[in-house]
């Protein structure tokens, strides 16, 4: 069996994730206390009671969801004898699941990805005024569908593609009135709901360049080493092991499309029959049988879940 290890994004995160983990493994508590520590605060606290409001901002979901899937990742390591440089073909992680998948991967510490990670959650949310940004997802149309109705409705705006999740399953990005524009030519060109999201940045579009830019200043003072399996990443749906290349990605990963569609297409053409989501939620496992229906899913995110994949692996 050839597994893959998967990264969840924002949208995954729940109050509580990651406290069962805690309070049954000191591997995982270690993990929190890492955390805590690079941020100067206690964001386990936030993690595990809320409220969800807080947890919800970006600052602090994006590092939250890292130090969830880091937990999961050194338990599996400790308990199941997991390897990632033996056992996995490729790493990867949706927009910021890539920094959660470089730090399994040993190309970043712990410490390192919360502190990336809380700067690219500030940057991103404070790229563009309060209001001005969108988000929609487009459903039941395609990539190239979805690209042609976010082209007619730019309008000398922008309208990004954000999010290339699965078949059908498109996320735009850009101006709230391209936005707009984009969900009613949508409806008109056949699709089966355009779905404003709630978020508080037009993320993944050109628009948040200057978050981009702050991501290419932060990334240029960490050390970075070559992850122990290369990395699928978002922009090219390609693997990479080069540090440079990984991070010169990254900066581009901030207003470019998350390729995920394709990314996964390309870790099953490549023979990975397994993928494991690592963390919280099963968003990642839901798009993966939409996806390639081949390829099996497990979660990684309870103590009883490391117990079933430690069962599995030693079957297998």
């Amino acid at each position: 069996m050839s597994n893959a290890f998967v990264f969840p994004g924002q949208g995954s995160q729940v109050v509580g994730m990651g406290q069962a983990l805690a309070d049954a493994f000191p591997v995982a508590r270690a993990v929190f206390a890492e955390v805590d520590d690079a941020l100067g605060e206690k964001l386990s606290a936030i993690m595990w009671d809320g409220p969800i409001e807080t947890l919800t901002l970006t600052a602090n979901t994006q590092p939250a969801l890292m130090a969830a899937s880091l937990a999961a990742i050194r338990v599996l390591e400790s308990e199941a004898g997991l390897d990632l440089a033996r056992d996995a073909a490729f790493v990867a992680g949706h927009s910021l699941g890539e920094y959660s998948a470089l730090a399994a991967a040993g190309s970043l510490s712990i410490a390192d990805t919360a502190r990336l990670l809380r700067l690219r959650g500030t940057a991103m949310q404070t790229a563009t005024p309060v209001g001005a940004g969108a988000m929609a997802a487009i459903l039941g149309l395609d990539f190239d569908q979805v690209r042609a109705v976010a082209a007619e409705a730019a309008e000398g705006q922008v309208c990004d593609i954000a999010n290339d999740n699965a078949p059908g399953q498109v996320v735009v990005s850009g101006d709230a009135a391209a936005v707009e524009r984009a969900c009613v030519i949508a409806k008109r060109e056949g699709a089966a709901r355009a779905i404003p999201l709630t978020v508080s940045a037009p993320f993944h579009s050109s628009l948040i360049g200057a978050a981009a830019e702050a991501m290419r200043e932060a990334l240029a003072g960490v050390e970075m080493r070559a992850p122990k399996v290369p990395l699928v990443a978002n922009v090219t749906a390609r693997p990479v092991s080069d540090p440079a290349e990984i991070k010169s990605l990254l900066v581009k990963q901030v207003t470019g499309t998350v390729r995920w569609r394709e990314s996964v297409a390309f870790m099953a053409e490549a023979g990975v029959t397994r993928l494991v989501e690592v963390g919280t939620g099963k968003v990642l496992s839901g798009l993966t049988k939409r996806i390639a229906r081949q390829v099996a899913s497990v979660n990684v995110g309870t103590p009883a879940d490391v117990a079933s994949f430690a069962v599995v692996e030693a079957v297998g």
